[in-house]
């Protein structure tokens, strides 16, 4: 499906079923906008960036080196999480990201780290996934989080050069071998002497983020911390 029929798509899904939470279906009401307040208050935050030792750190350690690891809230299936993830990711709801990163950006604001990111990097897509989906949802989370924060997005610098099978249901190993040189940095790249805070949507084995981090961190005298929306729940 093309970026543009996904978004005439998402139009006509709007048009008959207008002003619905993405995470639970009820109908919004005054204010409340993409996801209702009910859904906001009982997303299982984790509260990682307020703890310099965290399972999203623990996954990365020993795999590259980081400065700092986060995710906002806890990922099972069958759950809220899930549901509005879903719609992020397939039916074309960037909203629902960016609002996702405004919450996010808010929390990182706690942080006593997040004031040392220099710019946010969301994981690239494939410029096949990209021609398909017609949006990168990691950028839409990104961008909600430069709203709040003031930090800048910089979606040019690393590049998705292999288009790569889904993730879905393959082992660590699997996914490292999935993603392999997956990732360059372009020429002319603006990431030299940043600290960079690379965001993607769920977190799982690492694989993915551990791929795309090593390639960041070929730039010279460059630092990497990590943001993830959601850490899955083994």
């Amino acid at each position: 499906m093309s970026g543009l029929f996904r978004k005439i798509s998402q139009s006509i899904v709007q048009l008959f079923y207008p002003n619905v939470c993405a995470a639970c279906g009820t109908q919004l009401l005054g204010d409340e906008k993409v996801i209702c307040t009910t859904c906001w208050h009982d997303f299982p935050e984790t509260d990682y960036h307020l703890h310099d030792v965290n399972p999203v750190e623990e996954k990365c350690r020993g795999r590259f080196p980081f400065r700092h690891a986060t995710a906002m809230y806890y990922f099972n299936k069958e759950t809220r999480i899930q549901q509005a993830l879903h719609h992020l990711k397939y039916r074309g709801e960037t909203e629902v990201g960016k609002a996702f990163g405004q919450h996010f950006g808010r929390a990182l604001l706690q942080s006593s780290w997040v004031n040392e990111i220099d710019v946010i990097v969301p994981v690239p897509l494939s410029d096949k996934k990209l021609k398909e989906r017609g949006y990168n949802q990691s950028a839409c989370i990104a961008e909600g989080i430069s709203e709040v924060t003031g930090i800048p997005v910089d979606t040019k610098s690393l590049r998705r050069v292999k288009h790569t099978a889904t993730q879905t249901h393959k082992s660590r190993s699997e996914r490292m071998n999935n993603v392999a040189n997956a990732f360059a940095l372009v020429p002319h790249h603006e990431l030299a002497n940043k600290h960079v805070l690379l965001v993607d949507d769920v977190i799982t084995t690492g694989a993915t983020l551990e791929s795309s981090a090593k390639m960041i961190l070929t730039a010279n005298q460059s630092q990497i911390s990590i943001a993830t929306l959601a850490y899955a729940i083994d």
